[in-house]
């Protein structure tokens, strides 16, 4: 049956609305712009602190204390008497040894005017000579023993908590407080042996704590152990770690990433990156004129951290791919740009500038 000219122009309207009806929005996506960054691949490990120097005070001698010039926790400059102990016999010792070495000393110089004026043989005077050196000798062995009753800082650091008082009878090897050092940090780690090859003194390394969640403290390798443990198969590392506030504490756990194989890659974000199988790709985005469509372009991926990936081949830098909007775009495709996350802008501004 022949169709009138009237049916057929109506059929086309028709048809113009419907495909209006059912166009779809363009799609819209996040850009983000690919960037050349420092990038190394993370060596992650859990070590211990250590103070930087260490040492518990204890005393050599058997006395009661008679001061303590500290308080717990203060910082101490090296050479600060800590502790004294009660020293009045030795103190009186040592005025009767240097009353004898006076004694003495006086008997040579007597000795020394007759022998100028041959009235004394000189042996006599070499004998007076020699009881001298013993007395300044015995002078000096007393004065060696006081220093053993006095307890100073070997170097500065801040003091423990003290566990005696004014008092309290010592002997040998009693820990009375102790002393560290604590403005840098000895952070102590394993690493398995088939990494020794990529380590070297002065490597940086970032590490963190449960104590400090939102801080990362830097540091580098100071020295690398020179045995491998047989039995586990890993090689010490000792690293140092600046600790300007004395925030650090020794006998604290490390989350350690030491920064191996530092180089100069494209990087971008994870969310940019599309995986099938074995493959990876991105939706590459190309503005022409007022107009942005995509293009899926397949790339080689190298190491990833921290929400980011390395990107070896497919791609140049300051190329612009879509970061958020991935699920929804085709290749070929037309989409609206709602703009361009970088470090001052994040997805959701972005997302809520656009309701």
């Amino acid at each position: 049956m022949p169709v009138s000219k009237r049916t057929l122009c109506c059929c086309l309207l028709l048809l113009t609305w419907a495909g209006q009806a059912v166009a779809q929005p363009q799609t819209p996506v996040i850009g983000h712009y690919a960037e050349m960054a420092t990038w190394s691949d993370p060596l992650e490990a859990l070590g211990t602190l250590r103070a930087d120097e260490s040492v518990t005070l204890s005393a050599t001698v058997t006395e009661t204390i008679a001061d303590i010039n500290f308080q717990d926790g203060e910082q101490v400059d090296r050479g600060r008497l800590l502790i004294r102990l009660e020293d009045a016999e030795e103190q009186a010792q040592l005025r009767a040894a240097q009353a004898i070495s006076d004694e003495r000393r006086n008997a040579l110089d007597r000795a020394a005017q007759l022998q100028q004026r041959n009235l004394a043989p000189r042996a006599d005077v070499e004998d007076t000579q020699a009881r001298l050196r013993q007395a300044e000798a015995d002078a000096q062995a007393l004065e060696a023993r006081l220093a053993n009753y006095r307890i100073h800082a070997p170097f500065s650091g801040r003091v423990g908590f003290r566990n005696v008082s004014v008092g309290t009878l010592v002997t040998p090897g009693m820990d009375l407080v102790t002393l560290d050092k604590l403005d840098v940090m000895k952070l102590d780690f394993t690493v398995p042996e088939v990494f020794l090859g990529r380590l070297s003194t002065g490597l940086k390394l970032s590490a963190t704590t449960a104590a400090f969640p939102d801080e990362v403290f830097s540091g580098e390798i100071a020295s690398i152990g020179t045995r491998v443990d047989p039995v586990s198969r890993s090689v010490s590392v000792r690293a140092e770690l600046a600790n300007p506030h004395m925030r650090l504490r020794p006998g604290m756990l490390m989350e350690v990433i030491v920064q191996q194989r530092q180089r100069e890659t494209l990087v971008l974000p994870e969310s940019a990156i599309e995986p099938s199988g074995n493959r990876h790709f991105v939706m590459l985005i190309h503005q022409h004129d007022e107009e942005h469509r995509l293009e899926r372009r397949e790339v080689s991926i190298g190491e990833r951290r921290h929400g980011e990936v390395e990107i070896l081949e497919g791609l140049d830098p300051d190329s612009l791919v879509v970061i958020h909007g991935l699920q929804l775009a085709r290749d070929g495709q037309s989409v609206r740009l709602l703009g361009i996350a970088d470090e001052e802008t994040d997805i959701r501004t972005l997302l809520e500038a656009d309701r």
